[in-house]
């Protein structure tokens, strides 16, 4: 029966390895299609769109052409004064725009200093420019303006933006040739690799077949060794099967993680201590599945209100919860809270046997330090609970904080 069992497993692993190999030469064929195509998106990049090119053909545009067609329309009289202060101004807001874009894009060590000094060309003739559209609001004719000036002045211009063209298309040839010997490089790596990879599974897939009795039986055994696994981890649950939140257990190991992260890179670190108000009146009233939904509802709010990857946020016990904060200051810290309070309350939940609200609130108490070695992990939490302690017999529905973390006086913020 065991034999018959292993054929059949042989069979199927047989047929798993022609599928993988039928697999990498589709892989290899659509690679081949996809590289190609990435050749040719390339070939577009440099030779087609060739961005920087484009902005900087734009502004010689402006200057080669529409500047000195509105001073020539305003020598004839064509156009009236604020029309020329208009356009001019225009068209030097477009050519700084489109400078301030040209200089977003990626520039080598070696080009930095040319486009510097581009710059200071530029705004040489803008000033040029913006001095006759001064000139222009104050209604003085512009007839005087001499053709030999403007005509020297952008001619210099365009010489010296083109030689930054040239230098633009310069680089994405190059640039292009060096990604074609990369290209024709890579094609042959991964050649290679995939007609290895199939010798190498065809050389495994010999010896699997050849031990495939003994892989059957040890396979058994790591099967009951991952049930047992398995039950483990479930035994070991981090989650708060109510609220879904982090249980006790996950909350006793993170906090020893973050707080020695903490002081490792001496930043701050922030623990609440959360109590919902009158929760045991609340329960009488309502009943233990309305407490439960509060409960779930509470939950919500703070898993919606702290999202960031260093947030952790826990139900401890009953209606209490934690937060821990990872390098947010107390200001931060005194924001959160407030916000959570803030948002708790919005959810108007009805709590009319509530001393303090006609709705649902929480107590916060907030513990929060730079921390270093001489830290106590214990009495970080001691003083959240202090804080908490202190929110409830200063009126609830509020948070305290302190950001002295020692037997010293404390600082309190609410």
């Amino acid at each position: 029966m065991k034999f018959i069992e292993a054929l059949k497993l042989r069979s199927k692993l047989l047929f798993l390895f022609i599928l993988v190999i039928i697999g990498l030469v589709l892989v290899s064929i659509m690679g081949t299609i996809n590289m190609n195509a990435m050749k040719k998106n390339i070939d577009s990049l440099y030779f087609g769109s060739l961005v920087p090119v484009t902005e900087l053909n734009d502004i010689l545009q402006i200057y080669n052409g529409d500047l000195p067609n509105i001073i020539y329309k305003a020598k004839s009289d064509d156009i009236s004064s604020s029309q020329v202060s208009s356009q001019i101004n225009n068209s030097i807001e477009i050519i700084e725009k489109k400078w301030k874009s040209y200089q977003g894009h990626f520039k080598r060590d070696e080009e930095l200093q040319y486009v510097e000094y581009v710059l200071l060309e530029i705004s040489s003739i803008n000033e040029y420019f913006s001095k006759i559209a001064i000139l222009s609001e104050k209604g003085i004719a512009l007839k005087k303006i001499s053709n030999d000036i403007l005509e020297k002045k952008v001619s210099h211009i365009h010489t010296t933006i083109k030689k930054l063209i040239k230098y633009e298309v310069d680089i994405a040839k190059y640039e292009r040739k060096k990604f074609l010997y990369s290209y024709n490089a890579i094609v042959k790596e991964v050649a290679f690799i995939l007609l290895f990879i199939i010798v190498g599974i065809l050389v495994i897939s010999f010896y699997v077949f050849k031990s495939i009795q003994n892989d059957q039986t040890k396979l058994e055994i790591t099967t009951k060794k991952l049930k047992r696994s398995n039950k483990k981890l479930e035994n070991a649950s981090y989650t708060d099967s109510l609220t879904s939140l982090h249980n006790r257990r996950y909350f006793n190991f993170i906090y020893d993680k973050e707080l020695k992260r903490a002081k490792r890179d001496n930043k701050y670190i922030t623990f609440m201590m959360l109590d919902i108000d009158f929760f045991k009146q609340y329960n009488d009233t309502y009943g233990h599945i309305e407490g439960d939904n509060a409960l779930k509802n509470v939950a919500k709010v703070l898993k919606n209100s702290l999202k960031r990857p260093s947030d952790y946020v826990f139900r401890l016990g009953g209606e209490e919860f934690g937060v821990i904060l990872s390098d947010t200051d107390e200001k931060n810290s005194s924001l959160i809270a407030q916000n959570i309070c803030e948002h708790i309350r919005a959810q108007e939940i009805s709590h009319k046997t509530s001393k303090v609200s006609e709705f649902l609130t929480i107590s916060v108490g907030v513990a929060c330090c730079i921390a270093d070695e001489s830290l106590d992990e214990e009495y970080l939490l001691t003083r959240a609970d202090e804080m908490l302690y202190k929110s409830k017999e200063s009126g609830r529905d509020k948070f305290l904080l302190t950001t002295d973390i020692s037997k010293a006086k404390t600082k309190e913020v609410a």
